[in-house]
């Protein structure tokens, strides 16, 4: 039971929620780039919303699957096709032993999460699934997918019928905002800002860098300027974090962010949106504006309201179905 890597694609790796708890002895994080679309596939496969997936980019792997699988794909639309038919996204699709997934091009987002139901059988480290480049741990063996890689799964299923590859079900499309601005927080060195810069901030584009990664995405813009030079002691930084560095220009942390930082933070884009983030591409150009604490939560609990309904609807459908088809869930 499991799946072999073909070809490798790029960065391609096993993700979950991420390793909390550790960042006091310089661990980070890591996890999913886009929580919200790792925890829709998980959710259509009927898996916890926390279970570990495989996290991929432009060019995408090539993958034989070694038994019969249910998964699904969501987040990024690479134009997956399944033994070179075209196959959906958000929506729950059965593998059988020999099949072949690949992706042919990118049509958008920048990042695409696949789930398997039941789970990739793999030790975790530290309480978590999330494979830690840094730290060559987690994940599979501590690194991304190289050719000949097998990756295996828990969940042994029977063979399928072949007219019931897709299941009819599929999660809805209105998970947030589309909009290219990004609600952000003010940060304890917002004031450090000159008066000028201030206004700036809010009234320019920010287009990402491709020096942009995991760590953090690099964003070229009209330099900002500070009132006055200070130094700040390292200080807690967390995923959003948006850094002022000496020439002016800001860095947003990403998964893999370091755990402490010693620029001024400007603010904190909403936990709410961040998933948005993980799908720009390097070229893609977003605004800020600023929102109120109140109003952020707010953000996060209708997400998180979304999540469950559609945690209940898969369960409901997937055990009907599974029922009907003397399956086991």
């Amino acid at each position: 039971m499991s799946i072999q890597v073909i070809r490798a694609g790029i960065m391609d790796s096993l993700q979950d929620k991420g390793r909390f708890g550790f960042q006091q002895l310089g661990i980070n994080p890591s996890g999913a780039m886009d929580l919200y679309s790792m925890e829709i596939a998980n959710l259509l496969t009927g898996n916890a919303p926390d279970e570990t997936v495989i996290e991929m980019h432009f060019p995408a792997p090539v993958l034989l699957f070694r038994s019969t699988a249910l998964i699904a794909l969501s987040g990024a639309d690479f134009t997956a096709i399944l033994n070179d038919e075209p196959i959906p996204l958000h929506q729950p699709v059965w593998v059988k032993k020999d099949d072949v997934l690949a992706f042919r091009s990118p049509r958008k987002g920048a990042r695409l999460y696949m789930s398997v139901a039941g789970g990739f059988a793999i030790d975790q480290w530290l309480g978590s699934g999330s494979t830690n480049l840094v730290a060559a741990a987690g994940g599979f063996k501590g690194r991304t997918f190289a050719a000949a890689d097998e990756i295996p799964f828990r969940k042994k299923w029977n063979d399928i019928q072949e007219s019931k590859r897709v299941l009819p079900w599929k999660a809805g499309l209105d998970w947030g905002n589309e909009s290219d601005k990004f609600s952000i927080l003010l940060g304890k060195e917002w004031d450090w800002l000159t008066d000028s810069s201030k206004e700036q901030f809010f009234n320019q584009s920010y287009q990402l860098s491709t020096q942009s990664d995991r760590m953090g995405y690099r964003l070229e813009h009209p330099l900002l300027e500070l009132k006055y030079q200070e130094e700040l002691i390292s200080s807690a930084v967390n995923r959003g974090t948006l850094q002022l560095l000496p020439n002016g220009k800001i860095i947003l942390l990403m998964a893999d962010h370091q755990t402490t930082g010693g620029y001024p933070r400007l603010g904190h884009v909403v936990s709410a949106h961040q998933h948005l983030l993980a799908q720009y591409r390097p070229g893609d150009s977003i605004y800020f504006r600023q929102v109120n604490q109140e109003t952020a939560e707010q953000w996060i609990i209708r997400q998180q309201q979304h999540l469950l309904q559609l945690q209940n609807a898969c369960t409901f459908r997937l055990q009907q179905y599974f029922h009907e088809n003397n399956h086991q869930l």
